[in-house]
């Protein structure tokens, strides 16, 4: 999937501005955002709900604004509120979703079983989908959503409400559609990202302001400086001599925050015993994913200069 320069304004309100971003087979995109970021716009402009005010949707070479029909049979969606029929079983509503996505009759049996396997509902297919617990509902509606084998997967919140077991078991399931299709995930819980996805986009204001993978991503959280407490307060100049110090806070108490090039703790561990400074505290201090979000849609800075402030 290719998405170039996708804009939708709302009058004078820039929803989406000018967003570019491809999207490979086999690849877990996490899509990211602050509450009217622009997030639920562009999945609406690239699932074909909403027309564009600009910009080109390609998928799988297919353009979709100028052939809808033919663009749309590639992509399955899961909105944040499954399309569930609840008073029919799982197998009847899968029965109907195949016929709605155009699959053939001689080939029907087979998606739906298939549908079946890989979402794990073999055990609830009978039953009505009223009576499953919420994390069955999802996967019912990740059935759905990759019954007519799509190319691209696109799920919108999905383990919002379920319990931390069923959310496991989502994830385990988006990283088993990752092997087959190309998964956009929206979400606003940050650890799904890391657990999940491949690469992260975020997008603030309308305008993607960070584009990478997950393991650049990491490394951005990796710690540049650790938190010592003495019993007794060392000099800033002793501290400082220590190799690869750049810097020292004081913390008040004792407690400092040392910046660095390159982690010092052993030699700080080392001379804090020959001075006798009663060293009671030499931690790591890393910056969480959530502390990265903020700092980066909180930034009116471009996508490069935001890359650089977390890097």
């Amino acid at each position: 999937m290719s998405i170039e320069h996708l804009t939708r304004h709302y009058g004078n309100l820039k929803a989406v501005e000018a967003v570019n971003f491809d999207l490979r087979r086999g690849e877990v995109l996490g899509f990211l955002g602050p509450n009217g970021a622009g997030k639920s716009t562009t999945m609406q402009m690239i699932t074909g709900n909403l027309a564009p005010t600009a910009g080109k949707i390609i998928i799988n070479g297919i353009d979709l604004l100028d052939q809808p029909k033919m663009a749309k049979a590639e992509i399955g969606y899961l909105p944040e509120q499954p399309p569930l029929y609840v008073e029919l079983s799982v197998e009847e509503y899968l029965i109907f979703c195949a016929k709605i996505n155009g699959i053939r009759r001689a080939n029907q049996a087979a998606a739906i079983n298939r549908a079946i396997d890989r979402c794990g509902l073999g055990e609830v297919k009978s039953r009505l989908i009223s009576n499953l617990s919420k994390g069955y509902q999802q996967r019912v509606g990740i059935a759905q959503a990759i019954i007519h084998n799509p190319s691209i997967v696109i799920l919108d919140e999905p383990t919002v409400g379920l319990d931390p077991i069923q959310i496991r078991e989502i994830r385990k399931l988006i990283r088993e559609l990752g092997k087959e299709h190309s998964v956009i995930l929206s979400t606003h819980i940050l650890p799904e990202v890391q657990m999940t996805c491949d690469r992260v986009q975020i997008i603030n204001k309308g305008q993607l302001v960070f584009s990478d993978s997950i393991e650049c991503l990491n490394q951005s959280m990796q710690a540049t400086s650790l938190i010592a407490q003495f019993e007794t307060a060392p000099s800033m100049d002793a501290l400082k001599a220590i190799n690869n110090v750049e810097s020292i806070e004081d913390l008040g108490n004792n407690r400092l925050r040392i910046h660095y090039t390159e982690s010092p703790a052993k030699q700080i561990a080392i001379t804090a015993v020959n001075a006798n400074w009663g060293l009671t505290e030499l931690s790591p201090e890393q910056k969480s994913l959530e502390q990265i979000f903020v700092e980066i849609t909180s930034s009116e800075s471009t996508l490069e200069q935001s890359i650089k402030d977390v890097a």
